[in-house]
Parts: structure tokens; sequence; C-alpha cells
């Protein structure tokens, strides 16, 4: 069995007397699409936070591709490849698309951000850039002002910016929020698109896109994992039923 490329331990965390990481244990596989889904104030986001080392522990181990990264620090991790989307940095309004991709190749690499625009002519730069850009959709907006873009292709294009970051493991914490049908679609469509080549951790509200893309569903209610399974096993729970996902289908 391949070793999993994300463990989490009994991972606790406590804010003064509220307890919103209680015992979760978690095996994120290597080549998998895992959704972790569960009601408001669940704890979703803090645990995403820990994994990033954003949020200390109070007890726990988080082991990454076999190390234990408990310690490590928010920097040490995403050097190691544990990329958190839509928070790594900002869309530059006033540069286009593929110079926001470019700059943030340029960044990994650890250039100078006193050196944007020079970033975007560079032809090695460009041709990461302009291969992300392919992987999410945009490639035929790599000349538009990023500022110009759709709620949903700003999502996409931050999608690319993680990418050029050359992540092991991909953490996305509610990516369709605030998005209408036509551009849920076309997000569930380019992270279909990833599935297989980076792992992926999925925080998301939407039912219907979970279902669809994930491998794996584990659900959160109160800071606990009360199932993890896979999207068949997770719809049948009766406890994730009357917790959270009520009596709707999500075929």
């Amino acid at each position: 069995m391949t070793a999993p490329i994300l463990s989490l331990r009994d991972l606790h965390k406590s804010f003064g007397a509220l307890k919103v990481t209680d015992g979760v244990s978690l095996d994120i596989g290597a080549g998998e699409l895992h959704a972790i889904i569960g009601p408001n104030g669940a704890g979703k986001t803090t645990l995403i936070g820990e994994i990033t080392g954003e949020v200390p522990l109070d007890s726990g181990t988080v082991s990454f591709a076999g190390e234990d990264i408990t310690r490590q620090p928010v920097h040490a991790r995403a050097l190691k490849g544990l990329t958190r989307s839509f928070q790594i940095t900002q869309i530059l309004p006033g540069f286009t698309v593929l110079e926001n991709v470019a700059i943030a190749a340029q960044a990994h690499d650890g250039s100078s951000f006193r050196f944007f625009r020079p970033a975007g002519a560079e032809t090695r730069l460009n041709d990461r850039a302009f291969a992300a850009l392919g992987q999410v959709g945009l490639a035929g907006r790599a000349g538009a002002p990023a500022a110009s873009l759709s709620h949903g292709e700003k999502r996409q294009l931050e999608i690319a910016m993680a990418l050029v970051s050359e992540p092991r493991l991909l953490l996305l914490d509610e990516p369709m929020a605030g998005m209408g049908r036509e551009e849920t679609e076309r997000l569930v469509e380019v992270l279909g698109g990833l599935k297989g080549r980076y792992p992926m951790v999925l925080v998301e509200h939407d039912m219907h896109a979970v279902f669809r893309l994930a491998d794996r569903i584990s659900v959160l209610v109160y800071g606990r994992l009360i199932a993890s399974g896979t999207p068949d096993d997770v719809r049948a729970d009766p406890a994730v039923r009357e917790a959270y996902l009520g009596e709707e289908d999500f075929a």
C-alpha cells in the first residue's frame, strides 16, 4: 500500500474553553482528492491552518511525505510543497494574467519582489506560467489584465499561481465560495483535470461539487471527525445525514 502524503494523528486545539479540533486523525493518499465537509463552525479552516502551520497545535502530530513537520513553520512547510491555494499570494490587478503567474513562479524561485516587471519578460518564467494557465483553462486570457477577470476566473488564476510553486499537496479552502453555477461547473472541470496529478485536500460547502470530485470524504462536526470514507459511504451514513447532509441525494 502506498504511503500517505499527509498523516494527521490525534490533533487537538482549543481557544479557551472552545475545542475546535478534538482528536482528529486522518491520512491523505498520495494520489487522491480528499474533501473535508461539515457545518459552519465545525473547525474545517482551523484544520487547514494546522496542516500549514498557521495555527499551532495543542497536541498531536502532522507528517508530510513521511517527515514529522509538526513544529516546522509555515515557510518551511511551503518549501516542501505543502501549498495552500487562495492564501498564498494576492492577485495583482495592475498586471496581466501571465505576469501574475510569472511573478508567483519568480517568488517561489526566491527572486526579489523588486523585480516584478522583468519577470514577465523571462522566457523560462513565461513558459512555466503558460503551462500552468493551460492546466486551469486560462491560456487564452494570458494577456488580459488580472482586474478584468470574473470572480471564477480569478480563482482559476490563483490555482495557476499555486501550480507554479511545484506543490506536492494542494490545500483548497472553499474555492467555489461566491460563485454562480456556471463558474462552479468550470472550476469543477479544472479540479477534475488536476486529479491524479496533484493530491488535494478540498474544504467546500458545495456538496454537488464535492460528491462529483472527491475520492474520499471526511465529515467534521464540532471539531471531531464523525465519518470518513468513499462518497457512497458518506452519503449513506445516518449520522452524517442527521448532522449535515439532510435527505438530499447529491448524486
